[in-house]
Order: C-alpha cells, then structure tokens, then sequence
C-alpha cells in the first residue's frame, strides 16, 4: 500500500475554492467561464475568474489588517545551504509568536509569503495553520486556490483564514513548496526552531509576515539589528525585548520586529542584509495600517568593518529615515546606541562616535520620542560597559533581562 505524501494530505484539506466561497454548490461545477491557466514551468496553478476575484475580496466588512508577525529577509550567501540550494517536494514547518491575536466573528489572520531576492517564480502550497504544535490544522488558500505564483521579487497575500489565536499565541504554519524552487529569500535566524521536514532550522524561508484582524490597533514596525532581533535572549522562549515589550499590555499591540543581525543604517552587506535605508521601503512602508516606526540601528555602522567614524554620517542616516516615515504620516520612536565595552571591537575612539551621536539624540530635535536604551542598559560604575545583570556575555547584546529594561524603557 503506497503512504501518501504530506502534500496529497495538505491538498485533500484545502479543497475549498473561490467557487464554493461565492455559493456554488459542489467543488466540482466548474465556473461559467473558464480562464486561462498560470503555468510556470513547474506547477500549473488555475487562475481564478474576474468575477470570483471581485466576489472574494469585496465582503460586506473590509478587514483592519495589522502586522502580528513579521521578519525581516535576506539574500543567500554560499553559506546559506538550504537557502541557497532551495528545496523541491519540501515541507516546512514554522511555529510563529505573534503580539496581536485573532478574535471570534473576525476575518482572522492572513499570511504573506515574498521573494524579493529570488531570479524565478516559485509554486507555495498547500499551506496550513494550527492554534499550536497539536492543533488542527487549517487550510490557507489563494484567490480560492491551494497554491499560488510567487514572482520573482514579488509578495503574496493569502486568503483570510477564520483562525483564533490569543494575544501571545502560537500560530503553526505549514508550507510545502514543490520546487525545484531554486535560491530563497529568507531570515537566518528568528531564534525559533523550525524544521524542514523533520530537520531543526532557525531559518524562516518566504514566510515574512502574518497580519490579524483588529480593530482598534495599528502597527508598529521595529527597523532594528540583532538586538532587536534577539540575539543574546534563549531560543525558543520568546523574550526578545519586542516579545516582552507587547507582553507588558492586557490587549497586546501588533508588533513587526524587523530585526536583522549585523545590520546598519548606512551600508548594505552581503550577509546583514540591505541597510534600514535601503530596506525601508520594502520591510515598512509594505505593512498594513502603520503607524508607528521604531529605529534601533547604529551600532553595527560603528563597530563593523568599515567602521563609520563620522557621527554626522549615522545622524544623517537617521533624518532621512525620519523624513520618509513623516511623508507616511507615521511617528518615529528612535533608539539611542548602547554600551559596547567588552565586545570584541571595541575602542575608546568607536565608543565616542556612539556617545556623539547618543548626545545628538538626547537634544530631542531627530526623532518624536526616544527610547534611551543607552540608559536603560549602562553600568553606572562604568557607562561604557553593559550593567552585569543585563550582559548576554559578549559585552554587546543584552540578556533577557537586559531586554525585559529596553521593554520598560519603550
């Protein structure tokens, strides 16, 4: 007797099509008319008809999306095995912490799916999603659809999926990708183990973002670096300061930590990723109902090679940040730069720069508000350094309890 494939099980339970969606009475009638098939070369995907695309997205109540979840990606380096070498006949299984959760008699949460570094389109699908590891998983579906077309350099949006998630909860996804998909975009780390079939990852691949329906909230976007993006805090425990930031609030915010290891306002890198100003456009101004930047970069613009020197180039970089989220009507929360003494590139000269620019901040002319991260986190016997108590062991990034104070600061 042959096992069937997870796919022919993930399939077989996302049979609901736009069809039944606008009130056809059997998955197999066929629509009036039948519209020409979107072929990739490597799966055939049945696009759906103008009217069910009309139908679909037009309901009685349009959705207040905000970003729940989201991840910041990167391009392959030769290093990056799996996301380099890309998967075929591959499912992958992410377990996401989200900050704002779902409620009953709303349209749920949607997932968004994006490639902005791939060279080819890429077949996703079928998608689920479990409340939790042993939850019953739901099927996530395109315009109707079990799979969808992920162009290159292009997002996709999934339908709504009537899902409930509390505040703080786990949202399972599960997604198979046919392939051969060829390189991904992804994130290297989100400090979560996910798994490739049954092989551990941290990597997230394509998957960068969940939104959830909630009225009443918006999003706030943190165009941060490794701190932000939890590095120093334990995997799997949900403590990076944005986690324990939203943990503070009965009703949580909708929160998008945009973290990236190693990243700078100024300078692109093969391997940190796109600056925050090159990245802004596409990690912050693409998130639904925002309304609030936080900027908590700068200390990898100091202390990596090539090291800036010149405080005014980093406070230039900041205002031009600032200037395009006005434009956008949104408020900008900076973040001064904190104490690095004890990191393995640390001089008195780079540790000046940071202080400059900490000053500059500190007269309030830059940003709306500021998050002294800087004074949350100093050793008063030695401002330079990182407090004891909140040193993740490196002199540089904080702790979880480092991160509980930058939590309290904001």
């Amino acid at each position: 007797m042959t096992t069937p494939s997870r796919r022919t099980i993930l399939a077989g339970t996302a049979a609901t099509t736009l069809g039944a969606l606008l009130g056809r009475t059997s998955l197999d009638t066929p629509p009036a008319t039948t519209s020409a098939a979107a072929t990739t070369g490597q799966a055939t995907v049945p696009a759906a008809t103008p009217a069910d695309l009309a139908g679909h997205l037009n309901g009685p109540t349009r959705p207040h999306w905000v970003t729940s979840w989201a991840t910041a990606q990167t391009a392959p380096t030769p290093t990056d095995l799996d996301a380099s070498t890309g998967f075929t006949n591959t499912t992958l299984r992410n377990a996401l912490h989200l900050s704002a959760g779902t409620a009953p008699r709303t349209s749920g949460l949607r997932l968004r799916f994006a490639n902005p570094f791939g060279a080819s389109p890429i077949v996703v699908g079928p998608v689920t999603v479990a409340a939790g590891p042993t939850a019953a998983e739901h099927p996530v579906l395109f315009g109707g659809g079990r799979e969808v077309v992920l162009a290159a350099g292009a997002t996709v949006v999934s339908d709504p999926v009537s899902l409930v998630v509390l505040d703080g909860g786990d949202l399972v996804v599960y997604t198979h990708l046919p392939g051969p998909t060829g390189p991904l975009s992804f994130h290297r780390n989100v400090h979560a183990t996910g798994f490739i079939g049954d092989r551990p990852t941290n990597s997230v691949f394509l998957l960068n973002g969940v939104d959830v329906d909630a009225s009443g909230r918006s999003t706030v976007a943190i165009l941060g670096d490794s701190i932000t993006e939890g590095v120093g805090t334990p995997d799997n425990a949900n403590l990076r300061w944005p986690d324990q930031y939203a943990a503070r609030f009965r009703r949580r915010p909708a929160i998008a930590n945009l973290g990236i290891s190693g990243n700078r306002v100024l300078l692109d890198d093969a391997r940190f990723g796109p600056s925050g100003q090159s990245r802004f456009d596409r990690d912050v101004l693409s998130l639904p109902n925002l309304r609030t930047l936080v900027v908590f970069l700068g200390i990898n613009d100091i202390q990596q090679p090539p090291s800036q020197t010149d405080p005014r180039r980093i406070l230039q970089g900041y205002e031009q940040l600032v200037r395009r989220a006005h434009d956008h009507e949104l408020e900008v929360v900076g973040a001064t730069i904190g104490p690095f003494k004890g990191w393995i590139r640390y001089t008195a000269e780079l540790d000046q720069v940071r202080t400059t620019v900490n000053a500059v901040l500190r007269e309030g002319r830059l940003f709306d508000h500021l998050l002294d991260v800087d004074a949350a986190l100093r050793d008063p016997a030695d401002p330079a350094r990182l407090c004891p108590t909140y040193n993740g062991g490196d002199g540089l990034h904080p702790n979880a309890t480092g991160a509980n104070a930058i939590a309290r600061a904001l």
